[in-house]
């Protein structure tokens, strides 16, 4: 029997790099339920510190949570990005792999990417097989 997991990107701002990998992976930021979020504050277990509003919505300020638009339940792919408070100081050492389709175009994927604010940092050859590794908003590196 295999585990269960997620991956956890530490990061200063949760709430907009779920926003840009959500958008990155065509998945979906997992809505927070307001009314328990104010329920935790009103019974002491929370405090208004814990909390912030994101696009209109009072959400938890330490993180927030992707996954595939048709995925459901708990056997989903889920990546989950939390606060910390140190910057990212040192390279990587797991990244994500970003493996687009046949029918897509790898060159306008990357140049979209860093329309949205990725970075290139260099390109990659073994082979046939070519790949450019980047770096997200806040300096996680991945690769197309």
């Amino acid at each position: 029997m295999g585990y269960r997991f997620q991956v956890v990107f530490d990061c200063r701002d949760p709430h907009a790099l779920a926003d840009w990998w959500a958008e990155t992976m065509q998945w979906q930021v997992e809505p927070q339920d307001e009314a328990f979020i104010r329920s935790m504050i009103a019974q002491g277990h929370a405090s208004d510190a814990d909390t912030v509003v994101h696009h209109g919505a009072l959400v938890w300020r330490e993180g927030a949570a992707i996954h595939p638009v048709a995925e459901e339940g708990p056997d989903r792919a889920r990546w989950l990005f939390q606060a910390v408070p140190e910057p990212k100081t040192v390279k990587n050492r797991v990244h994500i792999d970003i493996r687009p389709s046949a029918s897509n175009d790898p060159v306008a994927i990357r140049s979209s990417l860093v329309a949205r604010g990725a970075t290139v940092l260099h390109e990659g050859h073994q082979g046939p097989h070519s790949w450019v590794t980047m770096a997200d908003p806040e300096g996680n590196e991945f690769c197309v």
